[in-house]
């Protein structure tokens, strides 16, 4: 490993999954940008074949085979976009580990620009986002940019730093930082999961501008048989807030149903005087009891409303303090192994 002082030497990771369409020409092209002489780094390429059905993977062996520094990992089945980047984690030696789309729909640029930032800032994670100020979208279709819009939005309610982007896999990372996470995700809740990670690390994590072109990948067209499984995806989006901020999704909805609650049950109050009221008026002799059934048989429903949105409310807001419970003692004990684990593996280099 180079001194990061000098010449830092740099990991890019690109997962692939069926992406026979446009592979070669743009791991043509990224080869290209990593050994121009501009560059004032050194670096190695990890293409990561996430089992695919089509000829990805020997279209990057091949590849492989006549270019420097590239190597080809391969997964035997579909495991997901998490799993494909542990395995590229697990396998690089970078100083810094880049992880880019393989469409390059994030030009190859990024990469000097995100290394720039990460040596300025000694942040661990820095992400590319094109939602920030100074970022832009160009030729993504509109459905699929309202949906990555809200679905950030969606992430920012529960994520301390209200990140503008929290699902981009374009980032670059420290090395050994990266390498020691211990991260579970298979799929693209990866994403969510390695901030949420860090963050309990009290690791610093830093944005910068970045540019989304779909125009690349879309003169592809048909040809291209990869897509993202948007039912999935917003399914893990919603999951990842849950794993942010999880007493959230209990106490909001807790308080709402309380507040209804409250307004029910103040009518309820009121149905009852009046039928204490009316009983004083008809001269007949009656108790509390009686007053109450009267209210109950004329308005049964604005009692019955009444007190289970109140049981509601309460199991809702008592489930949400056991949430946030269980986050601190989660968080305790990631923070308490990972300092183990960190300690292990100092001692046994």
């Amino acid at each position: 490993m180079n001194n990061v002082e000098d010449r830092p030497f740099i990991s890019v990771i690109i997962p692939a999954y069926n992406e026979e369409a446009l592979l070669a020409k743009n791991l043509a092209e990224l080869h290209k940008y990593l050994t121009s002489p501009e560059r004032n780094f050194d670096w190695e390429l990890l293409v990561v074949n996430d089992g695919s059905s089509d000829r990805t993977g020997v279209i990057a062996n091949e590849f492989a085979r006549t270019h420097s520094n590239v190597r080809v990992l391969h997964h035997p089945n579909n495991f997901g976009l998490g799993q494909a980047l542990k395995f590229g984690f697990a396998n690089t030696s970078g100083d810094y580990v880049i992880t880019m789309d393989v469409d390059l729909s994030y030009d190859t640029r990024h990469i000097d620009e995100l290394l720039a930032k990460i040596r300025e800032t000694n942040a661990k994670i820095v992400l590319a986002s094109p939602y920030m100020r100074g970022g832009t979208i160009k030729n993504v279709p509109r459905h699929r940019r309202i949906l990555s819009i809200l679905g950030n939005r969606f992430l920012r309610l529960f994520v301390k730093g209200h990140f503008s982007t929290l699902t981009s896999l374009v980032r670059i990372y420290d090395g050994p930082f990266i390498r020691s996470l211990d991260l579970r995700s298979m799929g693209m809740d990866v994403m969510p999961e390695t901030l949420y990670k860090a963050m309990v690390l009290q690791a610093q994590i830093d944005e910068m501008p970045a540019r989304l072109d779909w125009g690349p990948q879309l003169e592809v067209g048909d040809g291209r048989t990869s897509s993202m499984r948007v039912f999935r995806h917003v399914f893990s989006t919603i999951l990842s807030g849950f794993v942010f901020r999880p007493f959230l999704f209990f106490v909001i909805p807790g308080v709402l149903v309380g507040a209804f609650s409250l307004y029910v049950n103040f009518w309820m109050f009121v149905h009852f005087f009046e039928a204490v009221s009316a009983l004083d008026r008809s001269g007949v002799e009656y108790s509390f009891s009686i007053a109450f059934a009267a209210a109950f048989k004329a308005y049964p429903h604005t009692f019955i409303i009444g007190f289970l949105s109140a049981m509601l409310a309460i199991q809702l807001v008592g489930m949400g303090l056991m949430a946030l419970q269980s986050k601190t003692y989660f968080e305790d004990l990631f923070h308490l192994g990972s300092a183990r684990l960190r300690d292990i593996r100092q001692r046994i280099q």
